[in-house]
């Protein structure tokens, strides 16, 4: 069995067991998370929400929070002089999906 579920501005595809990496949420880690935005839910047959489905979450538990690995923003503009470098470390959260619940 496997849901679709929306946190972040994006969609994750989760089976039992699986880790991912989503944006960081406001919680500790070894805590449990409830997502209630489930977008569909498949294994037999596919139950697909309008816009979510009736009734259906995803509990995780949190392994830990981090940053990844750093990206270098570099501005240019030729013959004027005109640099600028920047970095940026993305926050997240990283779950593991322990029950779906539909």
């Amino acid at each position: 069995m496997y849901a679709i579920i929306a946190t972040g501005g994006k969609q994750y595809k989760v089976e039992e067991g699986d880790v991912i990496r989503v944006e960081k949420l406001d919680v500790e880690a070894d805590a449990e998370y409830v997502f209630d935005s489930v977008l569909a839910v498949g294994g037999d047959d596919l139950i697909i929400g309008d816009p979510t489905v009736a009734g259906a979450t995803v509990s995780a538990s949190v392994v830990g929070n981090g940053k990844a690995r750093k990206v270098i923003v570099y501005k240019y503009k030729r013959k004027s002089g005109y640099h600028k470098k920047n970095g940026h470390r993305q926050q997240y959260t990283e779950l593991k999906i322990n029950k779906i619940n539909a």
